[in-house]
C-alpha cells in the first residue's frame, strides 16, 4: 500500500475534500452561533460539524474502498504472482488477513486524518466525546466491513476492473436495500436488518447497540470466510 501511487493520490484529493468541507461546516457553524445561543439544548459543534465531516467521509467510502481494494488478490492473480505464495506454502488464510489488514490499516489511517480536523477545535468549543466516539465507532465498522467486502471480490475477479465494479455494486445494494420498505412506511423487519443504513445511521447519532456492532463484525467475517474459501480452492485447482 506503501508504494502504490493510488494510495497516495486518492489519500491527497479525498482529504483535501474533506478538509474544505470542513471549512464550510465550521463557517455555517460559526455564523449561526447567535440563534443557537438562545437555544441551550441545541445542536453543537459535533452536531454541526463532527458527525456531518464523517458522514461526507461514508460517501467517499463506498468509492475508495472499491479503487484501493480492487487489486489486492485479482491483481496478483492477474499479474501470475499468486501461483508464487502458493508454492511458498502460505495458506490461504493467511493471505487474505494479511491483504486485508493492510488495508484496514490505510482505512484507519484516513479515518485518523479525517478526525484531526474537529479534533483541533476541542478545547474552543463545547466537545460531545460520546456523540463523537460513537459516530468514529460506526465509521470504523463500515470502513472494516467495505474493506472485507473488497477483498472478497478481488478473490473472486480475474481483473481488478471487475473486482471494483462488484465492490461498489454490493456495497450500494447494502446501504440501499430498504429503500423501498421505507417509502413504504415500513421501519422494521428483515429487509430493514440486512441495510447497513440502519445499522450506521444510529451510530452516527450517538446510539451504540450490540446488535448494530454484531451485524458489522459477522458481515466481515462471512466476507473474508469467502475470500478464504475461494483462494483455497483455487490453491487445490493448482
Amino acid at each position: 500500500m506503501l508504494v502504490r501511487p493510488l494510495a497516495w493520490v486518492l489519500a491527497a484529493l479525498t482529504l483535501a475534500w474533506l478538509a474544505w468541507n470542513f471549512t464550510l461546516l465550521l463557517g455555517n457553524f460559526l455564523a449561526g452561533q447567535i440563534q443557537r445561543a438562545a437555544q441551550p439544548d441545541g445542536p453543537g459543534f459535533v452536531d454541526l460539524v463532527g458527525v456531518p465531516l464523517l458522514g461526507q467521509l461514508a460517501q467517499l467510502a463506498f468509492l475508495v474502498v472499491p479503487l484501493l481494494g480492487m487489486s489486492v488478490i485479482a491483481g496478483e492473480r492477474r499479474n501470475g504472482t499468486l501461483p508464487l505464495m502458493f508454492a511458498a506454502g502460505v495458506p490461504a488464510s493467511r493471505i487474505v488477513l494479511g491483504k486485508y489488514l493492510a488495508l484496514l490499516g490505510w482505512l484507519l489511517l484516513w479515518l485518523a486524518l479525517t478526525l484531526m480536523m474537529p479534533l483541533v477545535l476541542m478545547h474552543a468549543t463545547h466537545f460531545d466525546w460520546g456523540k463523537l466516539a460513537a459516530a468514529s465507532l460506526g465509521l470504523a465498522l463500515m470502513l472494516a466491513t467495505l474493506a472485507a467486502i473488497a477483498v472478497a471480490c478481488s478473490s473472486f475477479a480475474s481483473h481488478p476492473a471487475m473486482a471494483a465494479a462488484a465492490a461498489l455494486v454490493i456495497a450500494l445494494a447494502l446501504w440501499s436495500v430498504n429503500l423501498g420498505a421505507q417509502l413504504a412506511g415500513i421501519n422494521g423487519g428483515a429487509i430493514n436488518w440486512l441495510a447497513m443504513s440502519s445499522h450506521l445511521q444510529p451510530l452516527l447519532r450517538g446510539l451504540v447497540s450490540s446488535a448494530d456492532l454484531a451485524w458489522f463484525v459477522l458481515l466481515a467475517a462471512l466476507a473474508l470466510a469467502l475470500a478464504t474459501r475461494r483462494l483455497a480452492a483455487d490453491r487445490e485447482r493448482g
